[in-house]
């Protein structure tokens, strides 16, 4: 498992490191959601994940490691575990979502990627697909998608091309 940095309530680090958050701690999640026109590219997490296993997910979804920002892990994550290489530098988080044990920032992309040349990491994706947000709801209705609030995933599409809250 591994090293962590740790937050207090309002996302300041601690200046602790360890594996996982106490009570009144938190740690630094991030997601990834890459999308082409109407749909979001999706992955299926392998058998061999902890949690969610054989689900389908969001197109990234991972924990910063120490001295990790958000986007460092996010270009981390999106490389381990899809092969695919992307500079986030000077890019913000578009959303920032607390939940219980943390932190989310999550990251919406615009990119035409050819999923045929991607490189999934056998341990944790078996497969990936792009997939409209009528489809993403029908998958998690059907138990085969990870248990995001439906709420939730409508507001990735509908935040996908706003990347602000304001009209």
């Amino acid at each position: 498992m591994d090293k962590i940095d740790l937050y207090d309530i309002d996302k300041n680090p601690t200046g602790r490191v360890d594996t996982h958050p106490k009570n009144g701690e938190y740690r630094l999640v991030i997601h990834l959601c890459i999308f082409k026109d109407d749909k979001m590219l999706i992955q299926k997490r392998s058998e061999a994940c902890q949690k969610w296993a054989g689900l389908w997910d969001l197109t990234l979804s991972g924990c910063a490691i120490a001295g990790e920002k958000g986007r460092d892990a996010a270009m981390r994550e999106l490389y381990e575990e899809l092969g695919l290489e992307l500079d986030l530098t000077g890019i913000r988080p578009d959303l920032c979502v607390s939940f219980a044990t943390g932190f989310d920032e999550v990251f919406l992309i615009e990119q035409d990627v050819d999923i045929s040349s991607l490189s999934l990491q056998s341990e944790e994706v078996c497969d990936v697909k792009w997939a409209t947000l009528p489809e993403i709801l029908s998958l998690r209705e059907m138990g085969e998608f990870t248990p995001f609030a439906p709420e939730y995933l409508k507001l990735l599409f509908f935040m996908k091309d706003k990347h602000d809250v304001m009209e």
